[in-house]
């Protein structure tokens, strides 16, 4: 089936969706493909509906499966409709369809927000300087947010087992990759055993979106405008969602700066406490 068949039916079958859904007259007048992850589709959506013009997103499954900890589409729903609920910067959810039936594979819609996500355009595009001096601090602040989601209204997010914390989760995870992969190297067992005796006691537990970076937010020339993909959402500790913002995988070159290679450390620290009315231990932040 070529590119252009497969829009045309996607088209169609989202055209007879939403008309089902709304019962209004509906033109899907351009579908543009998005840049996105390895097992997630996201298309641009332009349309009129009952003749006023419409921008959403179309975010869907495809064939390939995610790591099994990632949430599924309703979940992904459900999740973004609470942070939005707690004035969260994440776009408004729409429509949510369960039935592989209608487009192969389970799938929402919500609005469009504006904004960069790749993350070397946001690090070097001239039209956000502004932005990147403003963004650690926005962050800081939609970090803060989402760690007042209340996590036990959903029931899909467990938190750790009885007698663990958020450390031993996080180690019990790697141990599990590592399997899966069938990777057997000494240097990560002896790393891992380290971790496992190093390993903070804090038992706070908040709502975390399990994968905050740039990246994974939206960024236009004022500075973040939403926070994308929460497939990744789960409980665990602040100091995780901090020290995971700190890796250097996220810097995009700017080593000195280890906020996403926007900031130092310390004055991100500082704003998120701020903001959250919490105390961070730096060294389970390092752990």
């Amino acid at each position: 089936m070529s590119d252009l068949t497969s829009i045309e039916h996607l088209r169609h079958d989202l055209t007879v969706f939403m008309t089902n859904e709304t019962g209004a007259t509906i033109q899907i007048t351009q579908l543009t493909p998005l840049a996105g992850g390895a097992s997630r589709e996201s298309w641009l959506v332009e349309l009129m509906m009952d003749g006023q013009p419409e921008k959403l997103v179309l975010r869907k499954d495809l064939p390939t499966t995610l790591h099994k900890e990632a949430l599924t589409r309703r979940q992904e729903y459900e999740i973004m409709q609470s942070a939005y609920d707690a004035d969260v910067k994440v776009a408004r959810m729409r429509f949510l369809c369960d039935d592989k039936a209608v487009l192969g594979m389970p799938f929402f819609l919500m609005d469009y927000v504006e904004g960069v996500s790749i993350g070397r355009k946001v690090m070097t595009a001239p039209e956000l300087e502004h932005a990147r001096g403003v963004l650690a601090e926005q962050m800081a602040e939609q970090l803060a947010l989402i760690h007042t989601i209340p996590a036990n209204q959903h029931d899909f997010l467990a938190p750790p087992a009885e007698g663990m914390v958020a450390s031993h989760v996080a180690i019990q995870q790697t141990y599990r990759l590592l399997d899966h992969l069938g990777i057997n190297i000494p240097v990560f067992e002896h790393l891992l055993r380290w971790a496992t005796y190093r390993a903070p006691s804090d038992t706070e537990l908040t709502f975390i979106h399990g994968d905050f970076r740039i990246g994974n937010v939206l960024v236009t020339p004022d500075g973040l405008s939403a926070v994308i993909d929460w497939e990744f959402a789960h409980i665990g500790n602040p100091a995780e969602e901090i020290g995971y913002l700190c890796m250097r995988d996220w810097r995009f070159g700017n080593d000195h700066l280890h906020v996403a290679g926007l900031s130092p450390r310390e004055p991100f620290i500082q704003a998120y406490e701020r903001y959250s009315g919490r105390q961070i231990d730096r060294q389970a932040v390092d752990w």
